[in-house]
């Protein structure tokens, strides 16, 4: 599990890891044994509405968060809100051990695929009547139908993570190529800078991010392949996905990933991005607001890749807002979303939250506008971006503990690190999320 320790907006890659241990192990069975009883209206407290938040990146997302939470003014008869800071380390046990006991929140933000483990617990409550009353097509396609499992709505979307390709383009410029465009423009890419010293594809696979799982993940979406089938089933070992551990094997060859990357933390690949070390890397959205303002202007978003057979696909994640049984009230929980939704917009009006919001009149706003790199994501790279689930239609329970899990750690430093085959990479892979989805 991630320290979840975050410099600016390097979170990105991090804050969506699974609800790593819940339902297993010590916390896991407490929280089994305990969540049995909830239901609409078991709240220990009626006198707020408990809001819970965890921290989305920016020194100055928490303030503005608070401050929009506790501009809820609620119906005459129905609780105003509370809001409470939830860090990232330790959020499991923090979580699991507050609904077992019926003291945690009505509403709450998360990890990507928290609201499905603790929905199968019962503890997690429909979001069907919200999302029918909420204007549908102002959210970025995919958005909303990602939020549904076995015939109901677990969640309600609200932003998005996503692996998109940055370039230095001083660097690309300095020696000699263009920005890629496919696989054989980025290899070739790749070849030039090393040739001046600096890396094609920075990553960072260390025990405490996932960020080296999503950028694989990236480049096998980007040949139509993934860990899944249509039915939720493991289906690692295919054609695309060898042809993609191949190309991956030759970027290793070649220099454009380093075996370094095994044990680089989000810092150490800031400081090779900062430094000009790694030219191009797929980073999440904002990231430039990392580096030096001078040097913020040559860091840029390309469009996506086109695959070796016209494909084009990113790694991306859904972070949603989800409602608890444990509440005063059902009705209390919807109007306090229904209000929070509506003025979420300030988050990016103030530039506290750097993800990729899901609703199109925020991604309309100038402020959002503004920065060419953020509309290139919303119009280009959103609408190929795919979860964990990839050609599964719907996500389910099992990707919380393959999202930041051992399997996927282990096959993306085996890639690093050139151990055994592609194809003996994707075998072990299958075992391991075979070992999660039973």
């Amino acid at each position: 599990m991630t320290t979840r320790h975050y410099p600016s907006t390097i979170e990105s890659g991090l804050s969506r890891r699974g609800f790593l241990g819940l339902g297993a192990g010590t916390a896991g069975a407490a929280f089994l044994t305990a969540c049995g009883g909830l239901g609409p209206g078991n709240s220990g407290n009626t006198k707020t509405l408990k809001f819970w938040d965890m921290m989305w990146g920016l020194t100055g997302y928490t303030p503005v968060a608070k401050k929009l939470a506790l501009g809820y003014k609620p119906a005459s008869g129905r609780p105003k809100a509370s809001y409470q800071y939830i860090p990232w380390a330790n959020f499991v046990q923090t979580f699991t051990s507050a609904v077992a006991s019926k003291t945690g929140p009505a509403v709450s933000s998360g990890a990507s695929y928290q609201a499905l483990q603790f929905l199968r617990q019962g503890a997690i409550a429909p979001a069907d009547d919200l999302i029918a009353k909420l204007k549908k097509e102002d959210f970025l396609p995919g958005t909303i139908e990602a939020m549904r499992y076995e015939g109901q709505y677990f969640a309600v979307p609200w932003q998005m993570d996503m692996r998109v390709l940055y370039v230095r383009k001083s660097l690309l410029k300095k020696a000699g190529v263009a920005v890629p465009t496919d696989w054989d423009s980025f290899k070739a890419a790749c070849v030039a800078l090393r040739k001046q010293g600096h890396a094609g594809f920075g990553m960072q696979a260390g025990p405490s991010t996932s960020v080296g799982s999503q950028q694989v993940l990236t480049m096998m979406y980007n040949n139509g392949g993934g860990m899944f089938d249509k039915d939720g089933r493991p289906d690692c070992v295919t054609d695309r996905n060898i042809e993609t551990l191949e190309f991956l094997r030759e970027l290793v060859s070649i220099g454009a990933i380093e075996k370094r990357y095994v044990s680089y933390t989000d810092n150490n690949l800031l400081t090779d991005v900062k430094s000009g070390k790694a030219a191009m890397a797929f980073l999440a959205p904002g990231y430039e607001t990392n580096l030096p303002t001078a040097d913020q202007s040559d860091l840029v978003v390309t469009s996506p890749l086109s695959g070796p057979h016209g494909d084009k696909g990113a790694y991306a994640s859904i972070n949603n807002l989800m409602m608890y049984t444990n509440t005063p009230s059902q009705q209390d929980s919807e109007a306090f979303l229904t209000y929070y939704l509506d003025h979420m917009k300030v988050l990016w009006q103030k530039k506290a939250v750097t993800a990729l919001p899901v609703r199109q009149s925020i991604v309309d706003l100038p402020e959002f506008q503004a920065n060419p790199n953020m509309a290139k994501i919303a119009k280009e790279w959103q609408p190929v971006g795919r979860t964990h689930a990839a050609l599964s239609p719907t996500p389910f329970p099992a990707l919380n503990a393959v999202d930041g899990g051992q399997a996927l750690a282990n096959f993306t430093q085996q890639i690093i690190q050139g151990a055994g085959t592609p194809r003996s990479q994707l075998e072990s892979l299958q075992k391991g999320l075979e070992s999660l989805v039973k």
